[in-house]
């Protein structure tokens, strides 16, 4: 099949990349021309494993293409996916839709025969009829049919999540979508059972009720690591022990500084915002963001505490900035909260992360970036481990403790070995472990 992708970051290149595989012939099109000259060229701007080899791959082979057009995405494609960012509006929290609504003003010009316009950023509900509208408007003759696709890729993990998903989620109202959908999802290979369809509404409910489900029950874990650490109990056992309960399943119940990234902070700020402008409020999602939100501060307070309670004039060596492992995304990434909270206190912060840190340097241009976790580690009164980099799992206990001033370990994602550190001479301190 001809298919379109209308947008050339993270979703947009994952998608493009991956129908290419599955051998249709995808035209991305991004309006930045950098962007577009670079990825002709190979340079995949994203950090993302396996996704720079899935572009020169398909790319080479004829099947993957970039543009500036968008008549080329468009024109004769079977069907076109929106996958425009919706950043957070700073003034009120809601999703900023005014990409995903230009977007559909230019797909309208560009439309020749039917085609499925495809919503696969994250959209409030009810987008879906909008972008009918503006279409509808744009061009009053145009064959065509919206539906909602939404993405459900784990940053680090996205080439396989596309591959081989849970589900695929697909919203739509017209059995001609219906059919195109199913043809697109088609190489994938997966049984009815996991090739979902639902009305467009629904689906863009249920993307936000599965980011919502999730950050629930990280802050839910959360909340209980403070509780064992109270008591002396250990909340790896406990998430073991809820976990293999099939009615909760294991996933999501790592404890931590908390959860970040480009998902789940803007998705749970626009569904507590449209939810509350509905006159349907979501208590228990808002008491997690909340429950989020204080958590960077604490887990600052516990660095803090592990220095004797003060930091002034402390040195704090930070190893792992992203939000999470296997990407260098800093959006909404806990590390900027503690670390901020950390110069406010009077540390000197040194920092190093094995993908993120040019992302970091205008976020955080306060702090020293080194070359390395030793090097990070010269000289420091304490040691804070913020990502779970499996590179720091294997750190030489030994040559930190000789780099270090004073051999200080906070693990804030339980990657090290308690008993194994404390012998190595460290006082180390870890999420809800005795």
């Amino acid at each position: 099949m001809q298919l379109g992708v209308i947008g050339c970051g993270y979703v947009g290149l994952v998608t493009a990349a991956c129908l290419a595989e599955f051998g249709h012939t995808v035209t991305c099109v991004d309006k930045d021309l950098a962007r577009v000259d670079a990825l002709r060229a190979g340079q995949v701007p994203i950090y993302e494993p396996g996704l720079a080899e899935l572009v020169v791959e398909n790319a080479g082979a004829g099947r993957l293409r970039f543009t500036t057009r968008m008549e080329d995405a468009v024109a004769g494609s079977a069907a076109v996916f929106i996958a425009v960012g919706t950043p957070s509006r700073p003034e009120d929290g809601l999703a900023d839709m005014s990409y995903v609504y230009s977007a559909a003003r230019e797909i309208a010009r560009a439309l020749r025969s039917f085609t499925v316009v495809i919503n696969k950023s994250t959209v409030p509900i009810g987008s879906g009829d909008e972008v009918e509208k503006i279409i509808r408007e744009a061009n009053p003759v145009a064959d065509f049919a919206v539906a909602s696709n939404p993405e459900f890729l784990r940053e680090g993990n996205a080439i396989a999540d596309f591959r081989e998903p849970d589900r695929v989620i697909i919203g739509a109202d017209d059995a001609r979508a219906r059919d195109v959908m199913a043809d697109i999802y088609r190489p994938l290979g997966i049984d009815s059972s996991r090739l979902l369809f639902m009305g467009r509404r629904t689906a863009e409910i249920t993307k936000y009720a599965a980011n919502a489900f999730l950050v629930t029950k990280i802050s839910f874990i959360n909340e209980f690591a403070d509780l064992c650490e109270k008591t002396g109990a250990n909340v790896e056992d406990v998430a073991r022990g809820i976990g293999l309960d099939s009615r909760i399943g294991p996933k999501f119940l790592n404890v931590g500084p908390g959860y970040g990234g480009s998902c789940f902070p803007k998705d749970t700020s626009a569904l507590l915002r449209s939810a509350e402008a509905m006159g349907a409020p979501l208590s228990i999602v808002g008491a997690s963001v909340d429950a989020n939100e204080g958590r960077k501060l604490r887990m600052a307070q516990k660095i803090a505490d592990a220095a004797g309670g003060s930091l002034q004039g402390r040195t704090v060596a930070v190893l792992g900035l992203a939000f999470k492992a296997n990407t260098d995304d800093m959006r909404g990434a806990p590390s900027l909260a503690i670390v901020e909270a950390l110069v406010r206190a009077g540390a000197r912060v040194k920092a190093f992360d094995p993908a993120a840190m040019e992302q970091a340097r205008p976020l955080l241009p306060q702090i020293e970036y080194c070359a390395d976790a030793y090097g990070c580690a010269q000289g420091a009164d304490i040691l804070a481990i913020i990502t779970e980099w499996p590179e720091f799992r294997a750190l030489d206990l030994a040559r930190l403790k000789g780099l270090m001033e004073s051999p200080v370990i906070v693990d804030l994602r339980n990657l090290l070995n308690p008993d194994a550190v404390r012998r190595a001479g460290f006082a180390y301190s870890s999420i809800g472990r005795p």
